[in-house]
């Protein structure tokens, strides 16, 4: 799939208050340093799409960008660190924990891990928590230049067998660099494909 047009629609606190259309949605997250905003430039060609930021944590709303005129790529606010505080931080993790049992046009949540690093209790246990609401996702994997082919082989494979601990199967899993637009092709090829069985799904009902 070729993004051809990339626009940002809204940002709000509010599931209420996202988009009413029964556009098909895909939702990016994970821990507040882990590279979602370069990640989704990167997907859609655009420099500055999603804001970057030196400070973790910067997202704090629920953003939507309306991608080919046909989807919705979501970005949402970290989970774990960020200089936020307290009271701030409970009410966005509160309304990220909203969108995800509310939002029904939510076809795939993708939860960003940093590659670098040994699977995290963190990341374990949120997608623990998708995958007890039945929320479907896959698994992107950032920053891929940073280590050899070696040892992203390693990584990924120590997360698969932790994750195989509590999953039955293990969901899709991608890996990428933003720098160098590795995985790019693949992910967006992903979505391409279940929008199309979206859509074949609705044309024969």
């Amino acid at each position: 799939m070729k993004i051809k047009s990339a626009e940002f629609v809204v940002s709000n606190s509010d599931v209420a208050k996202c988009p009413k259309n029964a556009i098909p949605e895909y939702a990016f997250i994970g821990r507040s340093n882990v590279g979602k905003s370069s990640l989704i430039n990167m997907l859609t060609d655009r420099k500055s799409l999603a804001k970057t930021s030196g400070r973790p944590g910067k997202t704090q709303l629920i953003n939507h960008f309306l991608i080919n005129k046909n989807w919705y790529l979501v970005d949402l606010p970290g989970y774990g660190y960020a200089r936020v505080s307290k009271s701030s931080k409970q009410k966005f993790q509160k309304f990220i924990t909203n969108y995800f049992e509310q939002r029904q046009q939510l076809v795939s949540a993708f939860v960003l891990i940093d590659i670098r690093h040994k699977p995290q209790p963190v990341d374990l246990e949120f997608m623990q928590y998708l995958g007890e609401g039945e929320i479907p996702f896959g698994i992107i994997f950032t920053k891929a230049d940073k280590l050899k082919p070696q040892a992203i082989e390693r990584h990924v494979e120590e997360y698969c067998q932790e994750l195989l601990k509590f999953w039955e199967e293990l969901p899709p899993h991608f890996v990428t660099s933003s720098s160098k637009s590795i995985g790019k092709d693949d992910v967006l090829n992903f979505i391409g494909a279940t929008n199309e069985e979206i859509e074949q799904l609705r044309n024969s009902n």
